[in-house]
């Protein structure tokens, strides 16, 4: 065992959606362990290519190049079966016999939970928050979601000019579930006029819908040609709402669902640096003999907090951004 380590070996998977950025935590999570004298080992496939013992010795010719790749080079997967406890003493066995006593988890709020199991089961366990949604409360920032808002961001801009070009309404549907951080950045970004988040809505559509047609139809008394409405995905119903606003306004209205493009390409520059980031201190924390921690990143530093307290904080779209995106788009 190096002088500098708790641990002999670290095994690292990614789970749950694909996030661009993973690649690089993959790759700053390898090379720090060992610099460190860590031995590291690749799981393919998540919880279930553990289960399934799809684990292989990392060497460095693997990471080469990886960081500017999107997508994760160890594949994901869900797995339903691991929120049993029989499944999870399992997967502890199987990194028993791989010598495997330090896992590195690289998904979101899912992932965490199956993490913090390892860890009762006495692995030592570190997670990363790899998700585009940007809703892992415990920290400001989440491997791929700058990617993610900037593809968006760019398909709108595009949008946008055949949006304006015949004078359309144009409803541009984002990722998010059930988080509204991506539609948010992508309306400022874009100036859109109406966005659409779940934090921000009532469940009450037809007055949802009632507001966007007044909005509308007062930018068409006002000579403005073309509207945009960038709407979360936690909302969706887009192809429905464009049809009624086209019938009580009058005015040519598409809809455009963006889906999985968001979710791939290679990753900016801050998504790499910060994934990077967060995958060498997720090894330093095993090696210090951490283990139930999720490292995040708050107040411009690098930080952790236990699983279990991180999986109980909550967060919400900041009010004076969001009221920033309404008077914006008046």
């Amino acid at each position: 065992m190096s002088k500098f380590s708790c641990v002999d070996t670290v095994g690292i998977l990614t789970s749950g959606g694909d996030a661009p950025g993973m690649n690089a935590a993959i790759r700053a999570v390898a090379r720090t362990a060992w610099a460190r004298g860590v031995q590291v080992k690749g799981i393919m496939r998540g919880y279930s290519g553990l289960l399934n013992g799809e684990i292989f010795d990392m060497d460095k010719k693997f990471t080469h190049s990886i960081s500017s790749k999107g997508g994760t080079v160890l594949y994901t997967a869900r797995c339903e079966e691991f929120k049993e406890r029989e499944y999870q003493e399992k997967a502890a066995e199987i990194c028993r016999e791989n010598n495997i006593d330090g896992l590195i988890v690289i998904g979101g709020d899912g992932s965490f939970r199956g993490a913090q199991k390892m860890a009762e089961q006495g692995i030592n366990t570190v997670g990363l928050p790899g998700t585009i949604d940007l809703d892992i409360a415990c920290t400001e920032y989440t491997i791929g979601f700058d990617t993610a808002v900037n593809t968006a961001m760019q398909a709108i801009d595009k949008i946008h000019d055949t949006s304006a070009s015949h004078e359309r309404c144009s409803i541009v549907e984002v990722m998010g579930r059930s988080a509204g951080y991506i539609a948010l950045w992508c309306g400022i970004a874009t100036g859109a006029q109406d966005i659409i988040i779940p934090e921000r809505f009532d469940g009450n559509r037809p007055s949802l819908e009632a507001k966007l047609i007044e909005h509308v139809l007062n930018m068409k008394t006002n000579g403005r040609g073309h509207h945009m409405i960038i709407n979360a995905e936690g909302i969706g119903h887009s192809y429905g709402m464009a049809k009624r606003i086209e019938e009580a306004t009058g005015v040519e209205t598409r809809a455009t669902i963006l889906g999985y493009m968001q979710r791939g390409g290679s990753p900016t520059a801050k998504d790499r640096v910060y994934a990077a980031n967060m995958g060498a201190l997720s090894v330093d924390l095993l090696c210090a003999g951490a283990t139930n921690r999720v490292v995040g990143y708050r107040n411009g530093q690098y930080v952790d907090y236990d699983i279990e307290d991180a999986l109980g904080m909550k967060k919400d779209v900041d009010e004076y951004e969001f009221q920033i995106a309404k008077m914006l788009g008046r």
